[in-house]
């Protein structure tokens, strides 16, 4: 039995061990990393009286994502301690954000930029590689399943309690202590991944030489493009983070369309609570259907509850449909979660996640750029084109995803595809 798993006594049924301890690391990282998207432009506004290099910085924080990500994943997956990477890179988060209070708007903009870059470096750990740790932490089967869950809504809790303790703090002093905070959450992400019971990730005597580091990286790339449920998930989830990039500066618009100016916050928080709640209940409740249709279910009633959104003027009504969209939207990172640790062999699955992840954010950077020249748009416009790319993507993997085998092995087939169900 690995050294990760305890057995309790008079029972044959297996615990995670340090799965809390995880959570609290994912929930510190990623609130460190929710937070910096609304801090660093309120600190440059703050101290230079323009948002600009607020936005140059945000777009040097996360342009090293989709590149960095198949050289972090390769690293980690490489290290027999990778818990001296995973410190490594989350100390480096931590220092680069602590930097950022200090500079920004103060150093000459290169630096900042430069000090951007390097702190951006090491997101992929934060948005994809700590979610690898969960198949270490965690056996197949029920308590899988129900730990992507639970790193699902940790996500989503941080989208929430981010920009809230941003905001907050920032109101109450300046966004100087608030960036403060950010990296003392990330230091605390760094100091408690240390004590993960890691166990043996990597063998210890390899039959065969290790492969190059430049082999490992085509290899976490051809797994994705080769694999076609990871090929579908990649593919649709990107589509559709193209139009949630785009979500915040939408909501804004619509709001201020209908006589709600400060009304954006609003829709953004409903939808980040209604994901929170979705992740949540998938943990707890447990739908008995397969993950590609969860996937395609989450895809599909986002879609619909936004272009419900977009039609409905009054605002009770449109907040409580950004609200059923994201109940929709957290089981899809709980599905993606899944179909990336069910399909993604153990030794490339922290590539496959960080490039995955790296992906995502590098499609809704793409989103939040298109919607700009696009604001002379009426926002409802906007939000149904948003809702239409949902709507895509969930087309788009209905179709990538291969189908069950039919004929005389079709029960053998679909038995073993239920094992890939969320229970």
């Amino acid at each position: 039995m690995p050294e990760e798993w305890v057995m309790p006594e008079g029972g044959a049924r297996r615990r995670p061990a340090g799965l809390r301890r995880y959570l609290a690391t994912a929930f510190l990282a990623r609130l460190a990393e929710e937070g910096m998207a609304v801090a660093v432009v309120m600190l440059a506004l703050h101290r230079t009286g323009s948002a600009a290099q607020g936005a140059f910085v945000l777009t040097a924080w996360m342009a090293p994502h989709v590149l960095a990500a198949p050289l972090v994943g390769a690293v980690v997956s490489r290290m027999r301690r990778p818990r001296l990477c995973y410190a490594g890179a989350l100390g480096g988060f931590a220092t680069a954000i602590a930097a950022l209070a200090v500079i920004t708007g103060r150093a000459p903009t290169p630096v900042t930029l430069a000090v951007a870059l390097a702190g951006g470096g090491c997101g992929p750990v934060v948005s994809g590689g700590l979610s690898t740790l969960v198949a270490v932490l965690a056996p197949s089967g029920p308590a899988r399943d129900r730990a992507y869950a639970l790193d699902a809504a940790v996500y989503n809790a941080a989208s929430v309690a981010g920009p809230a303790a941003v905001s907050v703090l920032a109101g109450l002093g300046s966004p100087g202590p608030a960036v403060l905070l950010l990296a003392g959450a990330a230091a605390g992400a760094a100091a408690l991944v240390v004590t993960l019971p890691y166990g043996r990730t990597r063998p210890a005597a390899p039959a065969h030489p290790p492969a190059t580091l430049r082999a490992d990286l085509a290899a976490g790339l051809a797994v994705v493009r080769r694999t076609p449920e990871l090929r579908a998930i990649t593919a649709a989830t990107c589509l559709a983070h193209v139009g949630i990039g785009a979500l915040a500066t939408t909501t804004v618009l619509l709001a201020q369309g209908r006589g709600q100016p400060d009304g954006g916050g609003i829709l953004m928080t409903a939808f980040a609570a209604g994901a929170l709640a979705g992740a949540l209940a998938v943990g707890r409740w447990r739908p008995p259907v397969p993950v590609g249709h969860l996937a395609g279910i989450a895809l599909s009633g986002t879609g619909l509850a936004l272009a419900a959104a977009a039609l409905v003027p009054a605002p009770a009504a449109c907040a409580a449909l950004f609200v059923l969209a994201g109940l929709f939207d957290g089981p899809l990172l709980t599905a993606t979660l899944r179909i990336r640790a069910d399909h993604a062999p153990a030794q490339l699955r922290a590539q496959v996640f960080t490039l995955g992840a790296g992906l995502k954010i590098s499609a809704a950077a793409c989103g939040a750029a298109l919607v700009g020249p696009a604001t002379a748009l009426p926002a409802p416009l906007l939000l149904l084109g948003i809702a239409a790319l949902q709507l895509a993507a969930a087309l788009l993997h209905t179709l990538a995803r291969p189908r069950p085998p039919r004929g005389p092995g079709a029960p053998r087939a679909a038995a073993r595809g239920s094992e890939t169900a969320v229970p």
